[in-house]
């Protein structure tokens, strides 16, 4: 008698299921697949082993692109979460000419195709002879990081009570004080939130990086290379290792946001 009010509930509930299935089976896959003893990713699995987690750990060349990746991640937030946190404190706490332009500017690297930005900034650094290296990697990746940064920034000053600051001023604190004891404070989870996503995006990123890199490879760019070999145990178990390290970040991120906005 209820069935056909259940009916499309049913239909919704098992379209979810399968697009869920479709996006994350092959990733879970990966992870099966990165215990599995065998060399050949192939089933059965005759047995379970974290040997290749130990290969991995151990390589030397992946523990390099480690390690430029890493540098590449804190470097390029560390710019990003900087100049979003200026640009999103002129936006709102001034008016300036062009501003309505600056503001819709700001996200086209987070909409533009990486392949664009890559080959738009590779053109840009041979126009001005600066030769490709993690330093040219590092701005590209800051520049998608703004954004990200600006956007969860200026939305959070914009919950924030100029009185408060107008108070402090009238109590004798100078801007940069004032800043730092009343608005910082107030915006401190949203920055990190953001730099932590920024963060991440830029671990994880390849296309524009494919673009930008020299001899230094990052992690990412030292398993594409790899791939072109056919799937080892010993990418599943790096990617897996990635997958949970980048999932961490972005949850971690989630939850501070979601402070901030408390």
């Amino acid at each position: 008698m209820n069935l056909p009010l259940r009916l499309p509930k049913l239909i919704f509930g098992t379209v979810t299921l399968i697009i869920y299935l479709f996006m994350y089976l092959p990733i879970l896959t990966i992870a099966i697949f990165s215990f599995s003893q065998g060399r050949v990713l192939s089933l059965p699995i005759h047995g379970w082993t974290l040997d290749w987690y130990a290969k991995a750990l151990q390589d030397e060349q992946l523990q390099v692109g480690l390690f430029n990746s890493l540098k590449v991640a804190i470097a390029s937030c560390t710019i990003a979460a900087t100049l979003g946190t200026l640009a999103a404190l002129a936006i709102q706490r001034y008016q300036f000419f062009g501003k309505n332009f600056f503001r819709a500017a700001v996200i086209l690297p987070i909409v533009l195709p990486g392949i664009v930005t890559g080959v738009a900034m590779l053109s840009f650094f041979s126009t001005i002879d600066l030769p490709l290296g993690l330093m040219t990697v590092i701005i590209g990746h800051a520049t998608f990081g703004f954004p990200v940064v600006f956007n969860t920034v200026a939305a959070r000053i914009a919950r924030l009570p100029r009185s408060l600051e107008e108070a402090a001023a009238d109590l004798g604190s100078p801007p940069w004080e004032a800043f730092w004891k009343v608005v910082f404070p107030g915006l401190r989870s949203a920055l990190i939130s953001a730099t932590l996503l920024a963060f991440t995006l830029s671990f994880d990123e390849i296309v524009v990086t494919i673009f930008l890199t020299g001899q230094d490879n990052t992690l990412p760019m030292e398993i594409w290379a790899r791939l072109r070999f056919g799937m080892t145990p010993e990418i599943n178990a790096t990617v897996t290792l990635i997958l949970l390290f980048s999932v961490g970040l972005v949850l971690l991120s989630q939850w501070l946001g979601v402070r901030s906005e408390e």
